[in-house]
């Protein structure tokens, strides 16, 4: 009916289908925009546990794994390696317990690792970030009873084989040890015991 030249029903019909389409309309900008705070596939890959199978890894050997884009050395320790650097001088390292939040906190004593013989370590240098040199063999480096480890030559810092940084050198800290789980044969990087 109209009531002085306005009909109501019309009206209702007409605004009630002008809200319904707001409402889908606002809806389809809402749901490409929430999508877009999502990380893409290739940021969530990049962050992403890699695995590497170390069943091949002969005792003395160093593999590299990328993890977040950052190199990962994952190094078979000898019984000889092993006991070099758990009889190093403490008072030869910086930071000899591992003071600093470089590991995570199941990582302990001197060798820094969840099973002595396998060593997982960041390999950038915690100075600049240069890429140390592997240098496992005792006397390899210009340093007075050296007893295996790493040189960064970049700018003259030293690590052991545990990653544990020597005294009066440019770096500050250890290198980091990332996150690591062990399953079978293979090392889990970028994901520990807890969160699997």
């Amino acid at each position: 009916m109209a009531d002085n030249g306005v009909n109501r029903g019309r009206r209702r019909f007409l605004v009630g289908a002008t809200t319904v389409v707001g409402a889908v309309g606002a809806v389809g900008v809402a749901v490409p925009f929430v999508a877009s705070w999502q990380p893409s596939a290739r940021a969530r890959a990049a962050g992403a546990p890699v695995r590497a199978d170390i069943s091949q890894l002969e005792p003395g050997q160093r593999i590299t794994v990328e993890w977040r884009g950052r190199p990962v050395w994952v190094i078979s320790r000898t019984e000889e390696m092993i006991e070099r650097t758990q009889n190093s001088d403490p008072g030869r390292f910086s930071d000899p317990d591992s003071e600093q939040p470089q590991q995570p906190a199941y990582i302990t004593g001197p060798l820094r690792s969840a099973r002595p013989e396998i060593g997982v370590l960041i390999g950038i240098c915690t100075h600049l970030g240069c890429s140390p040199l592997y240098r496992p063999e005792p006397d390899a480096v210009d340093m007075d009873d050296w007893p295996g480890g790493f040189f960064c030559p970049c700018h003259g810092s030293y690590f052991d084989l545990a990653g544990r940084v020597f005294r009066n050198v440019p770096a500050p800290t250890n290198l980091e040890v990332p996150p690591y789980r062990f399953e079978g044969d293979d090392i889990i990087v970028g994901e520990d015991e807890e969160s699997a």
